[in-house]
């Protein structure tokens, strides 16, 4: 358990390849997110459902010039004005990956699966250049594996041995991210002693959690050294 927001990120390195979970704000690992500003890595591939909200979290990530590329589904919308600025001057990479392609992707990663074949983007731009079949008479594109050096995801708790639970949309990408990572950090609201937690209401277990930061005590410790 970490209550310090830098011990979280220790060790993330330049270049690293970091799945970031998030649909939109909600399950965004914000203060995990600020610390890796703080913990200064750079040239880091992103993977994340979009590429930024306003100027926080992902935004503020790379508005910091941390970033070389991302990996995503919706790099556009009315807030992304910091990616679409980068983009546009050519100062950052970007792969589009339809939505449930890119869960799918990070799934196969933590699964173990080679690749697989997938029907969307068949007959588009996205299938420019690949490996396509078809199949029971229906065209099929080939997807590789997305795996992360790192995930970053924010769960609602987490008991003492890093079983995590979440709530409600906040879900979204974290617990395939944690699968799919050699080093899963989770930023949680609490942390409750185990066995507090209903073992059915556990959606990611313990052993795909290396780290977890309590974000309540984080602040605290902040406000206090500052």
């Amino acid at each position: 358990m970490c209550t310090v927001a830098r011990q979280a990120v220790e060790g993330i390195s330049d270049g690293a390849t970091v799945l970031v979970g998030g649909f939109g704000m909600a399950g965004m690992p914000t203060t995990l997110i600020d610390a890796l500003i703080e913990q200064g890595a750079t040239g880091l591939t992103i993977v994340s459902n979009n590429a930024g909200n306003g100027d926080t979290g992902l935004a503020a990530l790379l508005a910091a010039g941390r970033v070389a590329k991302v990996v995503c589904s919706f790099p556009r919308q009315v807030d992304s004005y910091v990616f679409d600025g980068l983009y546009r001057a050519g100062k950052i990479d970007l792969e589009v990956v339809p939505q449930g392609n890119l869960a799918e992707r990070i799934r196969a990663a933590g699964a173990g699966i080679g690749a697989f074949f997938c029907p969307t983007g068949f007959g588009t731009e996205l299938a420019a250049g690949r490996e396509t079949r078809t199949i029971d008479g229906r065209d099929y594109v080939l997807e590789y594996p997305i795996r992360g050096d790192v995930a970053l995801i924010g769960a609602h708790l987490s008991d003492e041995m890093g079983n995590l639970v979440y709530r409600k949309t906040a879900r979204n990408f974290g617990p395939v991210m944690a699968t799919a990572a050699d080093l899963t950090i989770a930023e949680v609201s609490g942390v409750v002693p185990t066995g507090s937690l209903d073992p059915e209401a556990v959606v990611t277990p313990s052993i795909y959690v290396d780290r977890v930061l309590d974000r309540s005590a984080a602040r605290a410790a902040a406000t206090e050294a500052s």
